[in-house]
Formats: C-alpha cells, sequence, structure tokens
C-alpha cells in the first residue's frame, strides 16, 4: 500500500453513532474515533452497539495512534472495549476535556495503564508516515477538533462534529484561519459531518439557548427538572446560569452527570457558585420552587435517571404534579419512540413537559447546510467522503458539495466497510472489509454474529418449548412419558390436547431413530429438535424455540 492512502469506515456511515475511521498509510494506521451507539428496541437485552473492529484485532501492531474528536459517546464510548481486545495499545490522544473523560472511562474498567496524551490544537505530532495535527471547532462540548492527518500523498481533515458558532459558550470560535490555511495549502480529502445536511441556513448560538431556559425556569411554579446529554458541558453550565439568577438550588442526578460536571470544574470548563449546589438527598427538604434538578436521560435510555423518574422507580427523586420537566436536547434519530414513551409517563404523572419543540431551548452542535458549504469553501479538498450520518443525509452532504462546484466524480458516497483508495492516479473505492456491529452485553462484548440476539428475538416472539424425553440406553426408546413445559407461547384453548399430541410425537421421533439405529444423545436431541419444530409449526404456524432434553436410563 506504499503511496496509497486508505480509508475505512468501520461505523458512522448509514447511521447516527458508533463513529470509528481507519486511515492507513504505507501499512501504519491512525484510528479516529472509538464511538458506540445505544440500542434500539429490537435488540432485547443489549445494553450497548459498537463497530465491528475486527480489522483493527488483526492489525494491533500497526495501529500508530487513536485520535478522538470530543467526549461524546458516539464518538468516545467504545474505547474500553477496543484497548481490551487489542494486543497491543497505541497512545491515545484527544484535547484535555476528552483525555479525561477518556481516562475517567478507562479507570472504571480497569484500563488505568492505558497512555492517554493531551494534544493542544496547532501542535504537530510524527505518527509514522503520519503527521497529526488538531483543529479547534465549536460543538456542544468543549475541546471539540477537527483530525488533520498529513501524509507524503496529501492532508486529509476529519471534521468530527463541528458548528460555526460565532459566539460559543467558552468564548473560543472555531480555528476557521488554519482551515483555510489547509484550503490554500491543498487538501487530499474532506472527511465531514453531515448529521445536519437537512437543515437549512445556519444552526442557532449555543449561546442563545441560556436566556431562554431562564425563561422557562422563571414561569415554573414548581420543582424543575432539566434533561440534557451528561456530556454537554454548556448546557449544563446554562442551567447552572439560570437557577443562579433566579436564587435556585441545583442537584445532579445520575452518575454519568456527576461525573462529566466534575471533570468539567476540574478543567474550568464550568463554574459554580457557591453554595448553589445539593445533593440528591436534599432535594426533598428545599421548597419545589427552589430547586432545579439536572438529569441524565434526554433520549429515554431505559437505566437512566429521568427514565427511572418517570417509572416512579428512582430511589431518591420522586416525581409528582406540579413538576416541569424540560427536555434541553432533541431526540437522536431512532430514539424518539424511547423519549415519547418517557413523555407520555411524566404526563401521566401530572408533569409539565417542555421540549425544543414548545421554547428554543436547544440548539445543535451540528452545522446545518450554509455551515457545510462553508467548510467546503474554506477548505476546497480534492475528494470529499461525507460521514456521520444516515444515507440520506450522507445523499444531501454530497449534493452540497456539488453545488459549491466540486464535481461529482469527486464526491464519495461511502459506506461502512467500504474503503476509499487514493492514490497519485485518482482516487477509488477498494475491496469491502468486515463491519457491522457488536453488542454489548453488561460489561462482555458479544460475536457480530449476534447469535443470541436472534435467540432473544424468536424467545420475545414465539415463546419456548422444552421436551424432557427419558430414552432406554439400550434400545433408545422412550421409557417414560415425555415431560412438556412451555413458556411464553402464544396458546391456543385446547393446550392439554396439544401438549399430549407432542408427547406422541416425541414417542413416535424416538421410535424412529431407534429402529434407525441412532444412540448418540446429541443426535437423537437433533432429530427430536426437527421433528418437534415441524409439528409445532404445522399445528400452531409459529417458530416457538424447541429445547428438547434427552435422559438416558
Amino acid at each position: 500500500m506504499n503511496g496509497t492512502l486508505w480509508v475505512l469506515p468501520l461505523g458512522g456511515l448509514g447511521e447516527i453513532g458508533k463513529n470509528m475511521t481507519v486511515v492507513e498509510y504505507e501499512g501504519r494506521i491512525v484510528v479516529v474515533d472509538t464511538g458506540l451507539r445505544f440500542p434500539t428496541a429490537d435488540m432485547l437485552g443489549i445494553d450497548l452497539v459498537l463497530p465491528d473492529f475486527t480489522y483493527l484485532r488483526e492489525r494491533a501492531h500497526d495501529i500508530e495512534a487513536i485520535v478522538i474528536t470530543h467526549g461524546h459517546e458516539d464518538h468516545l464510548g467504545a474505547l474500553p472495549w477496543v484497548l481490551r481486545e487489542l494486543d497491543h495499545w497505541p497512545t491515545v490522544y484527544g484535547g484535555r476535556l476528552t483525555t479525561a473523560m477518556a481516562r475517567s472511562k478507562l479507570d472504571e474498567h480497569r484500563l488505568r495503564d492505558a497512555p492517554l496524551e493531551d494534544l493542544s490544537p496547532g501542535k504537530r505530532v510524527t505518527l509514522g508516515p503520519f503527521e497529526l495535527e488538531l483543529i479547534h471547532m465549536t460543538h456542544s462540548i468543549p475541546d471539540s477538533v477537527a483530525v488533520a492527518l498529513t501524509t507524503e500523498l496529501g492532508t486529509l481533515l476529519v471534521t468530527g462534529d463541528y458548528k460555526f458558532d460565532q459566539t460559543p459558550v467558552d468564548g473560543a470560535p472555531a480555528d476557521v484561519s488554519r482551515l483555510a490555511e489547509l484550503g490554500r495549502e491543498g487538501l487530499l480529502l474532506l472527511c465531514g459531518d453531515s448529521t445536519n445536511a437537512d437543515r437549512e441556513g445556519f444552526s442557532p448560538s449555543e449561546r442563545g439557548v441560556g436566556p431562554h431556559l431562564e425563561e422557562v425556569f422563571g414561569h415554573a411554579e414548581g420543582r424543575v427538572i432539566v434533561t440534557s446529554f451528561a456530556s454537554n458541558i454548556h448546557r449544563v453550565q446554562q442551567v447552572i446560569d439560570a437557577a443562579a439568577a433566579l436564587g435556585r438550588k441545583v442537584s445532579l442526578v445520575g452518575r454519568s452527570m456527576r461525573k462529566n460536571v466534575g471533570i468539567g470544574r476540574s478543567l474550568g470548563h464550568i463554574v459554580v457558585p457557591d453554595g448553589i449546589m445539593i445533593p440528591p438527598t436534599e432535594v426533598e427538604d428545599w421548597p419545589d420552587e427552589k430547586v432545579i434538578v439536572i438529569s441524565t436521560g434526554s433520549q429515554g435510555e431505559p437505566l437512566s435517571a429521568l427514565r427511572r423518574m418517570a417509572h416512579n422507580d428512582h430511589r431518591v427523586i420522586k416525581l409528582h404534579r406540579g413538576d416541569t420537566v424540560v427536555f434541553a436536547a432533541t431526540p437522536i434519530p431512532g430514539n424518539e419512540r424511547a423519549v415519547n414513551e418517557t413523555i407520555d409517563r411524566l404526563y401521566h404523572i401530572g408533569c409539565v413537559v417542555i421540549t425544543a419543540r414548545d421554547a428554543p431551548i436547544h440548539a445543535s452542535g451540528h452545522g446545518y447546510t450554509e455551515e457545510l458549504k462553508l467548510m467546503l469553501n474554506l477548505v476546497r479538498p480534492r475528494y470529499v467522503m461525507p460521514i456521520h450520518g444516515d444515507f440520506k443525509r450522507i445523499g444531501l452532504h454530497a449534493q452540497l458539495a456539488a453545488a459549491v462546484g466540486l464535481g461529482r466524480e469527486r464526491v464519495f458516497r461511502a459506506e461502512n466497510g467500504l474503503p476509499l483508495e487514493i492514490d497519485a492516479a485518482g482516487a477509488r473505492f477498494a475491496e469491502p472489509e468486515q463491519s457491522g456491529m457488536i453488542f454489548v452485553d453488561g460489561v462482555d462484548i458479544g460475536d457480530p454474529a449476534d447469535v443470541a440476539l436472534r435467540d432473544r428475538r424468536m424467545l420475545s416472539a414465539d415463546g419456548i418449548f422444552i421436551v424432557v424425553a427419558t430414552v432406554s440406553e439400550q434400545t433408545g426408546e422412550s421409557v417414560a412419558p415425555p415431560e412438556v413445559i412451555f413458556r411464553g407461547v402464544p396458546f391456543i384453548e385446547q393446550a392439554d390436547e396439544l401438549v399430549e399430541e407432542i408427547r406422541e410425537e416425541v414417542t413416535r421421533s424416538l421410535a424412529t431413530a431407534a429402529t434407525d439405529g441412532v444412540r448418540e444423545i446429541d443426535l437423537l436431541q437433533q432429530e427430536l429438535h426437527d421433528d418437534l419444530a415441524a409439528f409445532v409449526y404445522d399445528r400452531l404456524r409459529r417458530r416457538p424455540m424447541v429445547l428438547p432434553v434427552v435422559v438416558e436410563v
């Protein structure tokens, strides 16, 4: 692969979440982002979804570095699982807040020896055939950066999540001048955020959210519960500022919220007035009109604090009529159902619910169409590969690239597992590599083949039959009435009759196997499974899981 730049997206294309991009040159690799996403409703019992990084497992010793653009879960969250699976740990680079969040996450997974290094924007680091530079960007979390990787062939820019906010809360706009310099120097490839490619104009400034939050809080007669991403440090600061202006106390609820606010305070990104914070256990000690709670759960996550409050299952905070719940975030595509279910539960309790549809209490951290055009015009890349978005948004981003004068032959609509290959002769897609999803159940990761998930779906849809048969060790024939147990089967009235017919089918199947000389337990169980599955489907037109158990006496 000498002289060839290879860009392999393993996640984040055709979806919102689990962003991961592999950049390879002269046999050496830099990984940009290690994100995750949260499970959909049909992923039963699954806690997290990771990109399938089999490609990196097999090339661990070729990885020069992992670079994280910012501290959101869809860019950072998979890092512990990636490092656990690699037999060689590369250095992980990012901004100060990003690496602090990464350190906290790795400590939880007992990966305290993983090498992390802060890298200030503008500083350059040589990584094998790459020169790495981070470029300051604005997003809904501090220390967000774009990643520039320079090789002999040219420079690649991965934007990360960004918007061109001219009045950011932390007072540090995106480094437009450096982006323009990259354009003048000649950018080889732009991999750009596509999240809001379907929204016209410019995104509103994060600074404009604060006054609207204060206005909403001021009209609330009782307690206010604000839910947002735990990593949205700027939003938390604005809630604290509004609470201070109204003379309300603030309580943080949710482990990730408390942890991230602690990190933000230690780095100076969050300033908290003296005496304003109270622990959740003291919320009930204050008058309702004097309290604001900041909670996790803006996406309806099953284990989040707000979700538990909505179901009256939180051990400290009990919601009641007159509480105002403010959703200072919008649902990530795919999370709408979970969010709506949580909102409906809140209405049932008697809460007042305010979302971004009701008041301008949220500003997206992703640029709208005019900002995507501005990025394209600043850096003027030779090639463009839109990333970070579903196929609709990737397609719209590609159209924007064409609209600003980039020929369609220079824009590549990729997908996970499809590498873009660039050399002196041009750019083209190469042969696909393995990609997909890895499921996390608890703290363990599963097989990408998702056998367990398939079984769970089958159990949830059609239930299970367990059949215990006792056979003679000498003849293989049934020597006792088979026991039939069923759970979760959408059953009909004649259950007793069907169970008796299943017993007869078991006896018949075992007799046939005995006649054929089948004696091995494994083979007997397979014969029973096939015969019973066909019989049950013929009777019920359903496919419950059939689990035969054969015991010899």
